[in-house]
């Protein structure tokens, strides 16, 4: 997962990283477009992405349970040639229900490794299923070829600020998740420039 954050926010693919040890992050500035009902686009906003990188080991656990809070949204990382991974999804899905800021926050799942087909544990149809059952967008990603990368964080992005643009009261953003000009829960129709948190976790 360290790997995909660095091919999403450098371009570029690492295979030497050691194991994420409690909490790291990454940061990137994107223009978003919006996209209206009928399919004209919007203006483009400026968003400032934190991109969280927790550990995904049980040792970690109520260190990075404590993060859930204050994230956005989540990109939930599973390794296509470690079917222990695959399995472990149920239970990281039960704990960002129990201590995400609402029950159903916004999660896109992403099967890493497609590009090493040889080695693949965990079959597309598989993790397809798994997605449906929960309701969320499912990507097969490559941190090493880029394959999917962008699209994965981009989808996500689009869960993020559309729930946003519905939610006429913004109380429900968690305190000092959102800062523009210096104010925490800021109107974010009129902020040029945003802060979207992203938790992205081991399966």
């Amino acid at each position: 997962k360290t790997s995909f954050l660095y091919q999403y926010t450098d371009g570029k693919f690492n295979s030497k990283f050691i194991t994420t040890v409690g909490i790291d992050f990454r940061e990137k500035r994107v223009i978003y477009q919006s996209t209206g009902p009928d399919g004209s686009s919007g203006k483009g906003q400026k968003i400032h992405m934190q991109l969280w990188d927790t550990a995904g080991q049980e040792r970690f656990r109520s260190l990075t349970t404590a993060f859930f809070r204050d994230a956005m949204g989540f990109l939930l990382l599973f390794d296509l040639t470690n079917e222990q991974s695959f399995l472990n999804v149920r239970n990281w899905m039960s704990q960002l229900q129990v201590h995400a800021y609402c029950e159903n926050p916004d999660i896109v799942l992403c099967g890493n490794k497609c590009d090493l087909s040889d080695q693949r544990a965990v079959s597309e149809d598989e993790a397809r299923e798994l997605a449906e059952k929960y309701g969320i967008p499912y990507f097969e990603t490559s941190a090493a070829s880029g394959q999917n990368v962008n699209q994965a964080v981009d989808v996500l992005l689009d869960l993020i600020m559309k729930r946003m643009e519905r939610c006429v009261d913004k109380s429900w953003i968690p305190d000092g998740t959102v800062r523009a000009n210096g104010n925490t829960n800021a109107d974010l129709s009129e902020s040029p420039d945003k802060q979207v948190f992203v938790l992205s976790k081991n399966g």
